[in-house]
């Protein structure tokens, strides 16, 4: 692993653990080259999935623009980061267990405002706001009348 620091390819792991859901090994790494430590993460990809836009373009799948994503719905809500890490880790669990390699936007969107209905009602209405569009307050009104009769 190269050093983010220096760009030694000379580097020493140090320690490696599983994270709490042990979906990914967190290591410590040491760089003896400038002396810095850092930190990787090391996850099980199953498949190259690649998203369909809805102008047809095709992009690689991209798990830190769901992290973004979420956290842009949750900032300021009382949600752990480690949450937001567990959500992302099953999204793309379930989006390579599809069986599919190329994944339309609406599907990765969708499984995106499913987790953040249960994870906190504020973050799901702000996410769904952009996602859907919302132009008026009419918008909101009848998004959360949905979500009122939902519950």
């Amino acid at each position: 692993m190269r050093c983010p620091f220096c760009g030694s390819d000379d580097t020493q792991v140090k320690d490696s653990r599983p994270t709490e859901d042990n979906a990914t090994i967190r290591r410590r790494r040491y760089c003896p080259s400038c002396g810095s430590r850092f930190t990787t993460f090391e996850r099980v990809q199953l498949r190259e999935l690649t998203v369909v836009k809805k102008d047809g373009d095709k992009a690689p799948f991209d798990r830190d623009k769901v992290m973004r994503s979420l956290k842009i719905a949750l900032r300021k809500r009382p949600v752990d980061d480690d949450k937001i890490e567990r959500v992302v880790n099953g999204i793309q669990r379930r989006l390579e267990t599809l069986g599919e390699t190329e994944i339309p936007t609406k599907v990765v969107g969708e499984m995106i405002m499913d987790n953040l209905r249960d994870l906190d009602t504020i973050a799901y209405v702000r996410f769904a706001s952009v996602y859907r569009n919302f132009r008026e307050t009419k918008d909101f009104e009848e998004f959360i009348g949905e979500l009122g009769d939902e519950n």
